[in-house]
């Protein structure tokens, strides 16, 4: 064995070598297997003397990743760290090395106990492991990271009676983009409750690598499996084109068998099928639709009436703008179109590999979506409306996330609706629907919010870049920003211009109490709203001036509220103002855009 070691410090050392001096951070690290050693100790930065308490977690591509006390993990160039970093990075590379090359390799860890690569893999993996080839899976020493494209093996759509113009594309899931679930869960101090909160985004993950929502819509009320909105399966297309289940996966128990997880909640903890008498755990389940069995470990149960799955959260979970954080984001190549009136979808096909037709039928006449992806991530779209007429349309990925165009779509010939005349969560225990006793028995073996209204910007050009006016290298304008078919109701807007780095969120712009008549600010405009602070704790129009080198995604999030926001001048921060619009926002709708800046000084 001492005989190998010593081609593996060449190995190591080259794995070490450095071409850059840039230090970059970039969230969670994903590296499959971490050394059982107390690594937490200060990284010193050579130039500058700035340090970093962290644990080592690995090294890639000449950057050692330090994850640091509060979860993210930071990228070093490793030639920035002082020798003796370096020497300690070294040493443990090598031990990485030897773990992972040598089979006779064991290493001891913590306790004694000795641990080969092969054994630590945490249980939560078996629950993902008949999805592979679709689920792909790794971990770190905290969470369990689960890739996919949010396409599931089964029809989509079929059955859906209130359908909103999604057909589903895949998403990029992978990455730092990739679902995670802790994987020591905590009970928390304050539980929280999915009928107050966590109306936006997922609050579970199918074992099949589908996020599941809120059963409840972002407008707080309605019950989405009553109003008709999901398929024979429990799922639907949000405004990205994403799919994603409302309800939770009950066929998916003829592939991982009776007793297994269908899902896990983003708190930690498994969700199980429908209780029967005879379960061995068979008892109760608390108001988040779970219990504990008999080893004293707690788990979530489906069931046929509402909540469906976790109505909450019994471990911690971070709440931020309505949504457990983080989690990854759908990213939409299109706009957004308004519900279709009395259209209901009868089939989904795949016509050949990567190309699909979903069929829908409006009062008795049919039309057809058909859309092709290409390798490139485009998408060319062909519409055929009832009443015969066709269109086709294509989208790319560096139109994605709107710009000024609206998104293409079958023509919508009924009356637009009046209000939200669907079914309201039914609390009382009325009759429920056909359509939601289908859904929730199916055994079919065959295959954030939304946004509800339109924004967009003049001051993007076609491919989504920001006009140079309204950045530092310019005149410094706050840009343009435009709402249409805000929803019935709307008494107020406010306006939120951000930027997510890693390991923070950015705020360069905040305007609230808009009154409803307003539907633009225009480029550099004032007197609309009231604004508030920035992070120079301003308030004023902070522009881009980006520092670092590459392309830069910023957003514009604009919600409709029905009523006026209470903020004082020096409280009016964008925390503020998300924390001030819950329970008022009827709607929110999210502008993506992009920056570079060609004269910045690389770091």
């Amino acid at each position: 064995m001492l005989k190998s070691i010593a081609p593996l410090m060449l190995l190591a050392t080259g794995m070490l070598a450095s071409q850059t001096t840039s230090l970059a951070h970039d969230g969670p690290d994903n590296h499959f297997h971490v050394l059982p050693h107390d690594n937490m100790r200060i990284w010193t930065v050579l130039d500058s003397g700035s340090t970093i308490s962290g644990t080592f977690v690995s090294v890639r591509e000449g950057k050692a990743h330090i994850r640091r006390e509060d979860g993210w993990v930071r990228h070093v160039k490793i030639d920035r760290l002082i020798a003796a970093d370096r020497l300690w990075i070294e040493s443990r590379q090598l031990e990485i090395v030897a773990m992972n090359t040598l089979p006779e390799y064991v290493l001891t860890g913590q306790g004694g106990k000795s641990a080969s690569p092969a054994d630590d893999a945490p249980a939560i993996a078996d629950s993902f492991a008949p999805f592979g080839k679709v689920a792909k899976v790794r971990w770190d020493e905290d969470y369990f990271y689960i890739e996919s494209n949010g396409m599931p093996d089964h029809k989509m759509m079929v059955g859906i009676t209130a359908w909103q113009q999604q057909v589903p594309l895949p998403q990029n899931y992978t990455g730092e983009n990739a679902w995670r679930i802790p994987l020591h869960p905590v009970p928390a101090k304050n539980p929280m409750s999915a009928k107050d909160h966590f109306f936006r985004g997922a609050i579970a993950l199918a074992v099949n690598g589908i996020p599941i929502f809120n059963p409840i819509k972002n407008d707080g009320k309605t019950d989405t499996l009553l109003a008709g909105e999901l398929d024979e399966f429990g799922g639907h297309c949000g405004r990205a084109d994403d799919y994603h289940y409302h309800i939770p996966p009950v066929h998916l128990e003829k592939i991982v068998g009776k007793g297994k997880p269908l899902a896990w909640a983003l708190d930690g903890y498994p969700i199980y099928g429908f209780q029967e008498k005879g379960d061995t755990d068979y008892s109760p389940l608390d108001k988040w639709n779970g219990h504990k069995d008999k080893d004293g470990n707690y788990h979530y149960h489906a069931t046929k009436t509402y909540p469906y799955l976790n109505g909450g959260f019994f471990g911690e979970v971070v709440e931020r703008a309505g949504q457990v954080d983080p989690q990854p984001r759908a990213e939409p190549l299109r706009p957004a179109l308004r519900p279709m009136r009395d259209a209901k979808i009868t089939d989904f096909i795949t016509t050949k590999p990567g190309s699909y037709q979903l069929t829908y039928n409006v009062r008795g006449k049919t039309g057809t979506v058909s859309y092709t992806l290409a390798s490139n991530g485009s998408v060319a779209f062909q519409f055929v409306s009832p009443d015969g007429s066709t269109s086709k349309e294509e989208y790319s990925p560096n139109r994605r996330g709107g710009g000024n165009e609206r998104r293409p779509g079958p023509p919508n010939n009924s009356p637009p609706p009046q209000g939200d005349d669907r079914p309201p969560l039914d609390e009382k225990g009325k009759k429920k629907s056909e359509a939601a006793k289908s859904a929730l028995n199916s055994d079919a073996t065959s295959s954030k919010s939304e946004p509800e209204f339109d924004v967009t910007s003049s001051s993007l050009d076609s491919k989504g870049m920001l006009s140079v006016a309204c950045t530092c290298d310019g005149d410094r304008q706050s840009p343009a920003v435009a709402w249409d078919n805000l929803p019935q109701g709307t008494k107020y807007v406010a306006v939120s211009l951000w930027h997510t780095a890693p390991d923070q969120e950015k705020s360069y712009w905040v305007v609230y109490n808009i009154p409803a008549a307003v539907s633009e600010l225009k480029q550099n405009s004032s007197g609309a709203g009231t604004l508030g602070l920035n992070d120079r704790r301003r308030a004023t129009y902070d522009p881009m001036c980006s520092k670092g080198p590459g392309v830069k995604k910023y957003h514009i999030t604009v919600f409709a509220l029905s009523q006026e926001v209470k903020l004082t001048a020096s409280k009016a921060s964008r925390t503020d103002l998300l924390e001030a619009v819950k329970g008022i926002t009827l709607g929110e709708t999210t502008l993506h855009f992009k920056y570079e800046r060609k004269s910045a000084n690389v770091e």
